[in-house]
């Protein structure tokens, strides 16, 4: 099957991104036009500008990852829904912070630009049955503005996590702090103490 040239800009750019990591900002239209083989010209033509062609292009990476997220629940057969929004929320916050451009890239146009089904939405729906496992004795209303609240604080923790760390005394950029904090947060937000 033979890609347009809209999608081979798509899969060039991040082919791009996930080759230069965490600097995205070395990437140029030149770059992405003369190795995806089309006119400088294409690329704005399609996207207006490389900012809205690295958005799409990081909106289909972070897809990816949530989409992977599903597969925790053969991951996690054994474990308590405790147990597996801790796993899932481990899981998130690796993932943000060994990945920080493209997730604050990502975390920042679907708080700018949202979207019925961008990547925040999809993570809250991962998690949303997760939350109402563990408390079976709230009400879709309650298991839906607590499953929102801690989509919240997860974000705001990711994308604040300098001046977070500052606050709680706490380095967020050691993986056993992460996890330490998240536990936390999910036994306020959940209201568990055990």
């Amino acid at each position: 099957m033979h890609m347009d040239n809209k999608e081979t800009i798509i899969q060039t750019t991040i082919a791009l991104i996930e080759e230069k990591g965490e600097n995205l900002d070395t990437i140029t239209v030149r770059e992405i036009s003369k190795r995806a083989g089309i006119g400088l010209g294409l690329v704005n033509y399609h996207f207006g500008n490389k900012e809205k062609l690295i958005e799409l292009c990081v909106e289909r990476i972070i897809n990816r990852i949530v989409e992977q997220f599903q597969t925790i629940q053969k991951k996690t057969a054994g474990f308590t829904p405790f147990e597996k929004l801790e796993y899932l929320g481990s899981m998130t916050f690796d993932y943000l912070f060994e990945h920080y451009t493209v997730s604050r890239i990502s975390i920042l146009t679907d708080l700018k630009n949202p979207k019925p089904d961008d990547n925040t939405h999809r993570t809250y729906a991962a998690y949303l049955p997760l939350v109402a496992a563990c408390r079976p004795d709230w009400d879709e209303p309650t298991v839906k503005r607590k499953t929102y609240c801690l989509i919240s604080v997860m974000q705001q923790t990711f994308l604040r996590y300098e001046t977070a760390s500052a606050i709680l005394d706490l380095d967020l950029n050691q993986k056993e702090n992460r996890r330490a904090w998240h536990n936390q947060i999910l036994r306020d937000i959940l209201e568990v103490t055990s």
